[in-house]
């Protein structure tokens, strides 16, 4: 069973998610919330596997949740707004519902939560780049450099600016990533070897390795390879 949650605040749509929850049989609904604030507390203390998500919300949008929850559960957004399908998937979510949704349309993605890896939901992560969204390829990364306000993408293609901070990507990448520098996050599967306190990437770059990042890094490097 998948244990799964409910964060929408309009009761005939709570009921349409219940009716379909239930006639699923492969799902556990845990609760049913109408704001993101109530449904935050309860995650802090319970772990659930899936949060069917409305956009519109009270206090806080589904969308404002999304840029702050760091987790592996698995989103369905369920909304009756067009718009922020492209915003979405820069978070990373398992499907967009458009209400009205029938029960075949909830239950094709009720199937890519019980199907889709944690590998294959890693592969990709999204960039803003102007007013676009730019799928990268994570092995396709080679680092990630803090610059100023904005951290610099080095991939196999080309490199990228971004907003977000060296936090914020590493919530988002998968687990051959690395911080070793207070400046540098570095991708594993680049990297060509490690000689005292540089990293010797593919590419010919080099990257310092921080006194403070070294032991964690070394440990864990050597754990998983």
């Amino acid at each position: 069973m998948i244990s799964c949650i409910i964060i929408e605040d309009q009761p005939p749509a709570q009921r349409i998610l219940q009716k379909y929850i239930k006639e699923s049989k492969s799902l556990e609904l845990k609760a049913v919330f109408a704001d993101v604030i109530n449904a935050r507390e309860f995650l802090d203390k319970e772990n659930v596997a899936l949060i069917f998500l409305d956009i519109h919300l009270p206090k806080l949008s589904g969308i404002d949740f999304l840029k702050s929850y760091s987790s592996q559960t698995e989103i369905i957004l369920t909304t009756a707004f067009a718009d922020y399908a492209l915003e979405s998937y820069e978070y990373n979510v398992v499907d967009y519902l458009l209400k009205p949704f029938s029960y075949e349309r909830f239950m094709q993605a009720v199937e890519k939560v019980k199907t889709v890896s944690l590998q294959e939901k890693n592969k990709y992560v999204f960039i803003k780049s102007g007013y676009d969204l730019i799928q990268l390829d994570q092995n396709k990364i080679i680092y990630i450099k803090a610059d100023g306000d904005y951290t610099e993408i080095n991939t196999l293609d080309k490199n990228y600016l971004s907003t977000d901070t060296l936090k914020q990507w590493l919530e988002k990448l998968n687990s051959n990533f690395y911080q070793v520098h207070k400046s540098f996050i570095a991708n594993t599967t680049q990297l060509q070897k490690i000689s005292g306190n540089q990293l010797y990437m593919l590419n010919e770059d080099v990257l310092p390795i921080g006194r403070v990042y070294k032991k964690d890094f070394i440990e864990k490097f050597q754990e998983n390879f």
